[in-house]
């Protein structure tokens, strides 16, 4: 089984320009894996021409199943206000969009038995990041608020992968990561667990208990220097062909690895 990470950006090119469906699916038409777990997830989004991102990642891997699960009601935003989504919910293959959102998917092309949810809060941290004033057009910084994280497990075969995008905040992204692993210690294993932890190197492996399958820089994509991008999992897994790859959107690199139980 094939599994990766990907943090979409919104389906942003590299000039930072969102793409239409048919380019987002062209971007991933040589994306080779069974399962994927994709962070910065837009649904019926204005600035991400109305996509269902989630379909449209489902479609392009040839995936009968998937799952996005929104942090935000609205768009995230330092000048335009939006709405935590609390509790979660998961919407799947044909359930319309309801208003524009912002979260998680879970994509996957094998059976999945059960789709579950985990709420892992918001940090209190801002963000500086540039970006035009609404108001002038000029460009300045604004402090950016944390969105609140979630995490997704499907469980499938032999194993469950859990996909989750943690705080900017390294230490909510500590405090989440705990917590995720208490939850995983609940579930069906063995468990990969998947995402942009925001977390570099060695230290989300070391704090969740398992062992680096992808060992390479995945942020920023044009040069990458961190490894933010991660799959982690038990000894039990056997992991072969790691692979770290630019694609023609998102702003970090994929991250792949091939597994089976020992």
């Amino acid at each position: 089984m094939r599994v990766g990470t990907f943090n979409l950006a919104s389906g942003r090119d590299a000039g930072g320009r969102s793409v239409d469906a048919a380019t987002l699916r062209a971007a991933l038409a040589d994306v080779d894996v069974d399962v994927l777990a994709v962070q910065e997830v837009d649904a019926g989004q204005p600035r991400s021409h109305g996509t269902d991102q989630a379909a449209e990642v489902a479609a392009a891997l040839g995936a009968p199943d998937w799952r996005h699960a929104a942090a935000v009601a609205g768009t995230p935003s330092p000048f335009r206000s939006w709405t935590p989504v609390d509790p979660p919910v998961l919407r799947g293959p044909g359930e319309p969009v309801d208003g524009p959102h912002y979260g998680i998917a879970l994509v996957s092309r094998l059976p999945v038995r059960r789709w579950q949810v985990l709420s892992l809060g918001a940090g209190r941290a801002r963000l500086p990041l540039q970006a035009p004033d609404p108001r002038t057009g000029r460009v300045r910084w604004w402090w950016f608020p944390d969105e609140p994280r979630l995490a997704i497990a499907a469980e499938l075969a032999g194993c469950t992968v859990v996909a989750t995008h943690l705080s900017f905040a390294p230490h909510t992204a500590l405090r989440q990561l705990v917590r995720l692993r208490r939850w995983c210690a609940t579930l069906p294993g063995p468990v990969l667990l998947a995402g942009d932890l925001n977390l570099v190197g060695p230290v989300p492996a070391a704090v969740f208990g398992g062992r680096r399958l992808v060992e390479a820089p995945s942020y920023p994509a044009g040069a990458p220097r961190v490894q933010f991008d991660h799959l982690i999992g038990p000894a039990g897994l056997a992991a072969q062909h790691p692979q770290v790859r630019r694609l023609a959107i998102g702003d970090h690199r994929l991250a792949t690895v091939e597994i089976s139980p020992r």
